[in-house]
């Protein structure tokens, strides 16, 4: 009977549902007790004994993944980014890696257009004021009078421009490959280069994978083209930003604010200064955040699983 390693959190509240469907298929399960991520140490725990695996963002390394061979046949991803997975290592060991691409895009691109206006409107920092006894009219603005940039046009880089340009926002893009002319067309964005990018926009909105070119892409260098009154906004990958970098130019009110919902280390530490900043939104790296997009991404990785065990997937549509 083929094993399966789960460790994905967002499926566990619903796990009593899906055991009967990998029963179904004749998979037995083994599910750590895992509270974000299993890093490689817990994995290695595991090495040997599963020949599938659906996992969350686990850090499968080459290490792992070495380790995990040959039995292990197929890791099914929940979510889209693999990044913590080792690809090479696992195309080398004939290890499949699968995933669901643009799960998450609608519910990502709606935080990045609530933190714009959440900035523009000064919600959070009127209600704050008024519970505390205080009477004050903060000054805000119209995302209208705003430019947007985007960091990483591909399918949520879209959404974000498309809601932007409904607003009435001025869109300026940047991304290592040639955005398709229609959308261009469509959007009026604006293709330019990073610096241009940075140096013009109100808002910047990461909305780019976490690779070797985008590994602190966003650093004390790139930080510093940025308007001292603009917003960055991250919902991509918390490598992405050089956060000392960011705390830095936070700080010195070389940058008004910013709204991060993932981070360099998960989660965030309890004596990181972007606690304590009163010009910074926070969230638990929960911007994919919609049960009906999470259902989706459930039955898909089972899917992927089943596929990747050679087991036909029949019937699968029906156990919903």
């Amino acid at each position: 009977m083929p094993t399966v390693l789960l460790t994905a959190p967002y499926m566990f509240p619903s796990l009593n549902r899906f055991k009967p469907v990998f029963k179904k298929y004749g998979l037995e399960l083994i599910v750590p007790d895992v509270q974000e991520r299993m890093e490689e140490a817990d994995l290695l725990k595991y090495a040997g004994q599963f020949d599938g695996a659906i996992c969350g963002d686990d850090r499968y390394t080459a290490r792992v993944l070495s380790a995990c061979a040959p039995r292990l046949k197929v890791i099914s991803k929940w979510g889209t980014g693999i990044d913590s997975i080792d690809n090479e290592a696992a195309s080398r060991l004939g290890i499949k890696v699968a995933r669901t691409p643009n799960a998450f895009t609608t519910p990502v691109a709606d935080t990045v257009l609530g933190y714009m206006l959440a900035f523009a409107r000064r919600q959070p920092w009127m209600d704050s004021e008024m519970k505390s006894g205080k009477w004050e009219k903060i000054p805000g603005k119209a995302l209208s009078e705003c430019t947007l940039g985007v960091i990483g046009v591909g399918a949520i880089g879209k959404a974000v421009t498309r809601r932007a340009r409904a607003f009435g926002m001025k869109v300026l893009g940047n991304d290592i490959i040639e955005i398709d002319h229609v959308f261009v067309t469509e959007t009026n964005i604006e293709m330019t280069n990073l610096e241009y990018l940075l140096s013009n926009s109100d808002f910047v909105s990461i909305n780019c994978d976490l690779n070797p070119t985008s590994h602190h892409l966003i650093n004390e260098k790139t930080l510093a083209r940025m308007k001292a009154e603009a917003i960055l906004i991250n919902t991509a990958r918390g490598p992405i930003v050089d956060e000392n970098a960011l705390i830095e130019a936070l700080q010195a009110k070389r940058l008004a604010g910013a709204a991060l919902d993932v981070f360099e280390f998960e989660p965030l530490p309890l004596e990181s200064p972007l606690l304590k900043m009163d010009n910074v939104l926070l969230a638990p790296h929960n911007s994919n955040s919609s049960p009906a997009a999470w259902e989706r991404v459930h039955w898909n990785t089972i899917r992927n699983l089943l596929d990747g065990l050679g087991i036909p997937p029949d019937g699968l549509h029906n156990e919903k």
